[in-house]
């Protein structure tokens, strides 16, 4: 963002420090078969770990398809009147999809059945009928390149390489390369046919929805399972740090199922009408909470990934006895100290009312540091130093609106400050802190516009009472000194020590269809989008670079107006932590 005053009200408030420092900027790279890369988290030794999505030929399974049912044809048509709108003629049919190989020789082809197989007001993009189709990888940054690291993946037995139908996170990684995430276990086709029927149904199962994972930097993979697998059970592991005896991993594990949704499993679950593991799934999801009773988890692993010892902590408030819902807490944080942040089911303001609240574990006690009679009634801790300090954001109503804003905890004075950013109902959230006491994150910097605003990277230094546009530190112009700044930091991941910069950064580049081919409008011009990057920002010397007043009123750097998380298509959004430091 360039706007004239708001760029100079924050040049006027920046430090002398940040006003002799500049950054530069540049690309990480990424996997070739991805259109959007991004990185998640970031070793004080230099290693890089990520996510990327929308691969390019994503495989389609038509095999079990019928292209005459009423479904593909009224999907077809809307399609064609779409394509009629803008003065595009379609260029396939329902019969070449069938019969002529479309869905692999023509791009509009292959488009059209991602859109129809994950269309979410048509119920398919659940229905177990229908293929699953999961459009994110993990990735690991080497001197070598980017490679993509498979979870829990399994080759096709209907189409060459893998299924692509599971979720693929990395969280975390130790300063000497071992990695944690979780991943979900491939959607395998199967043959049912329901009691009293005659006729087979085809339907993608699968046996478990999130097992955490270790893999060590040479790719030996350990799952965590938790010791309550019932249905598949579930598990998700969100950071790790190196010990002298090996490593402590924090997440999140199944204990048992609650009692509601035990109930409706063992009523209405009996394998009769649809396959048992599909209603269980169901079921996951109409419970705003899921079926699993959760709890925050430690393992302790040798130098050789053997878990040594498993501590479970508890949850915030103590449930009533006709409340049969879920309740969940989960470790996201851990530091040198040994210190554990996360979340928690709580009571708010001693009501029945039910929020998840930021919360520390500590010597047998969860303890909240929001307040909530200041309006903070949900939240997460994203990041947390080794001075214990975390940061994160929590939620309230501002101006009308429910908004997310970053705050930082000091635990050894019991402190927590929630900075002034960009304006009152900007939006934001802190995901890092570095022993410096800098924080890094995203906030909304698009004012006027209410419904969907631009997100940018931001920079906070502890002791400075300033929000830093982390694009005001990057030049206005390429080297030609003529052509704008292709980037826009859309998100600011992670900051280490040296205070080097990891993020997300949008560009302008051709548009590729979803076979990677750049793709062209109805009159034959080349055609343009906004792709994301993942970058690393590096202090170097230099003062802050102010544009034009003449040309900073007619331009604005174009970002991403959503999180890089929102495209990912993976269940538990509102549970899962990506990334951490």
């Amino acid at each position: 963002m360039k706007y004239k005053l708001l760029a100079a009200s924050i040049l006027a408030t920046l430090s002398t420090s940040a006003m002799s420092a500049t950054y530069k900027l540049e690309e990480l790279g990424g996997l070739d078969n991805v259109k959007h890369n991004y990185v998640t988290d970031v070793s004080e030794s230099g290693h890089i770990i990520g996510v990327a999505n929308s691969l390019y030929h994503y495989p389609i399974d038509i095999s079990y398809l019928d292209f005459t049912d009423s479904s593909f044809e009224s999907y077809y048509d809307a399609t064609k009147e779409a394509y009629e709108d803008i003065g595009k003629e379609i260029t396939f049919t329902l019969d070449d999809i069938a019969n002529n190989d479309a869905v692999n020789t023509n791009a509009d082809a292959h488009a059209f059945m991602i859109s129809y197989l994950t269309n979410a007001n048509s119920g398919r993009l659940t229905n177990s009928e229908y293929q699953k189709i999961s459009n994110g990888v993990a990735s690991v940054y080497t001197s070598e390149g980017v490679k993509e690291q498979v979870i829990f993946d399994e080759q096709s037995l209907d189409y060459d390489g893998l299924t692509r139908s599971t979720t693929n996170l990395l969280t975390a990684v130790s300063e000497d390369g071992v990695m944690v995430g979780w991943g979900s276990d491939p959607y395998e086709k199967t043959s049912f046919t329901q009691t009293d029927e005659d006729e087979e149904e085809t339907h993608f199962l699968r046996d478990f929805i999130s097992r955490a994972m270790v893999i060590s930097g040479s790719g030996d993979k350990v799952p965590l399972a938790p010791e309550f697998d019932d249905y598949g059970g579930f598990s998700a592991a969100y950071d790790i740090i190196q010990t002298n005896s090996g490593y402590d991993v924090v997440g999140t594990v199944s204990i048992d199922i609650a009692a509601d949704p035990l109930e409706d499993i063992e009523e209405k679950c009996d394998g009769e009408d649809e396959p048992v593991s599909d209603c269980v799934e169901v079921y996951n999801r109409s419970y705003t909470s899921g079926i699993y009773n959760k709890r925050a988890v430690k393992w302790s692993l040798d130098s050789n990934l053997n878990v040594t010892n498993t501590e479970l902590y508890g949850i915030g408030l103590t449930p009533e006895d006709d409340e049969g819902i879920a309740f969940r807490s989960s470790a996201y944080l851990i530091n040198e100290n040994g210190l554990i942040a996360g979340t928690s089911d709580v009571r708010y303001k001693d009501t029945d009312t039910v929020v998840t609240m930021p919360v520390v574990f500590e010597n047998g006690e969860i303890k909240q540091f929001l307040d909530q009679e200041d309006g903070w009634d949900s939240g997460q801790a994203f990041a947390l130093n080794n001075d214990d300090v975390i940061v994160g954001y929590a939620n309230k109503i501002i101006e009308g609106g429910y908004r997310t804003k970053f705050f930082y905890y000091d635990k050894k004075s019991g402190s927590v400050v929630f900075p002034t950013d960009f304006f009152t109902s900007s939006s934001s959230v802190a995901n890092d802190i570095n022993d410096n006491g800098i924080v890094v994150g995203q906030g909304e910097t698009d004012i006027y516009n209410s419904s969907s605003r631009r997100r940018e990277g931001f920079m906070y230094t502890i002791g400075e009472d300033s929000i830093v546009n982390i694009n005001d530190l990057l030049p206005c112009y390429e080297e030609d000194g003529e052509t704008r700044y292709k980037y826009t930091l859309a998100e600011a991941k992670a900051i280490n020590n040296n205070n080097e910069i990891f993020g997300v950064a949008t560009k302008t580049v051709e548009k590729t269809d979803t076979f990677g081919n750049v793709t062209v409008d109805v009159d034959g011009n080349i055609e343009y989008e906004s792709i994301a990057v993942a970058v690393k920002l590096t202090p170097i010397d230099g003062s802050v670079e102010e544009c034009p007043a003449e040309e900073i009123e007619q331009y604005e750097r174009q970002s991403a107006s959503f999180p890089w998380y929102a495209l990912l298509l993976v269940p538990f959004a509102a549970a899962r932590r990506f990334f951490k430091k």
